[in-house]
């Protein structure tokens, strides 16, 4: 295991590991003081010459008659981080639900039908990243059309971000993303015990070093980005390792992931156009997920101090604009 050169990022954001445990060479980190700022330099500027749809279409894939506030969540923060379109790709059933929550979103009642993956792939040009999982369930049927998603997905090479049942889906069959180096992957604790398994064929050891198994995992999967959530956020490219450890609130509300995952998308989009003279030569999708994390764990913090205990993610997603601000434009 080769060991690493550490860089403390800003404001306890996150640590870089400048040669992490892969059995590959490691990539230099970012060469600049914080790894905060280099977002920072990602955020598109707001001006005047700009179209409705330059800063981000993004669509969501999930919601059905049991799960309609995940999708929302993630639709809604991909809107409020500043993409100027999101979609909805969900059953019949959650549709009129998921209308009802905001007039801002695109809602398409599609997923449940036969013809779901050629009426998705119709809005797949139109689109600039896919989040994939929130509020999906685990019917077969769905599932079956969520797959056909991803490979109509990556034939466009559509960056996507899978999370929740979108996991599920993965560790059923991993070949759906492997090799895909434009896909972000988002567990949490047992999401990612579950794709460990699977992928590696081989248990967990819980007590090993937390940055070489997301490490692992990635290069397992043929260096797909893997984002662990936790009570600090590891996030790899099988090649570089970045921490993120910026405190957010000791309220563990349901809807955090959802948040994540569409500001995420956003993110992924502003990182992939601003090329490497913004990135450092960093990978982009590290970046992003980074900025994703430290501004989901802003925003629960802001929440709490406000709410306390009565913390939940609608509150969460009140403090997105804020939160965003003092982050990335203050």
């Amino acid at each position: 295991m080769a060991g690493g050169a550490v860089r403390a990022a800003a404001r306890g954001c996150g640590r870089v590991l400048e040669k992490g445990f892969s059995l590959r060479a490691a990539r230099p980190a970012a060469s600049m003081d914080s790894a905060e700022r280099l977002v920072r330099g990602l955020v598109p500027p707001l001006t005047h010459d700009k179209h409705k749809g330059m800063d981000g279409r993004i669509g969501v894939v999930g919601g059905c008659q049991e799960y309609t506030g995940a999708p929302y969540f993630a639709a809604i923060s991909a809107l409020k981080v500043g993409a100027d379109l999101s979609h909805v790709f969900c059953a019949r059933d959650a549709a009129p639900v998921i209308k009802s929550y905001s007039p801002e979103l695109i809602v398409h009642p599609v997923l449940d039908s036969p013809q779901a993956v050629g009426e998705v792939d119709k809005w797949l040009s139109r689109l600039h990243v896919l989040v994939v999982g929130p509020g999906l369930g685990r019917d077969d049927a769905l599932l079956a059309s969520v797959k056909g998603i991803l490979e109509a997905s990556r034939e466009r090479d559509l960056p996507v971000v899978i999370d929740a049942d979108g996991l599920w889906l993965v560790a059923q069959q991993p070949g759906l993303v492997h090799g895909r180096r434009n896909a972000l992957l988002t567990p949490n604790h047992v999401e990612f015990r579950r794709l460990w398994e699977a992928v590696l064929g081989e248990p967990m050891d819980s007590g090993g070093d937390g940055r070489a198994a997301v490490q692992r995992l990635s290069q397992a999967l043929g260096n797909v980005t893997v984002v662990r959530k936790g009570e600090q956020d590891v996030i790899s490219d099988g090649r570089q390792v970045l921490v993120c450890s910026r405190e957010g609130s000791a309220r563990r509300c349901g809807g955090q992931g959802d948040l994540l995952s569409g500001s995420l998308g956003v993110l992924a989009h502003w990182a992939l156009l601003a090329g490497p003279e913004k990135t450092h030569s960093s990978s982009p999708l590290l970046l992003a997920a980074l900025g994703a994390c430290a501004l989901t764990r802003q925003c629960s913090r802001q929440a709490f101090q406000k709410h306390g205990r009565a913390t939940t993610a609608s509150d969460m997603v009140a403090e997105i604009g804020a939160a965003f601000h003092a982050l990335f434009e203050a």
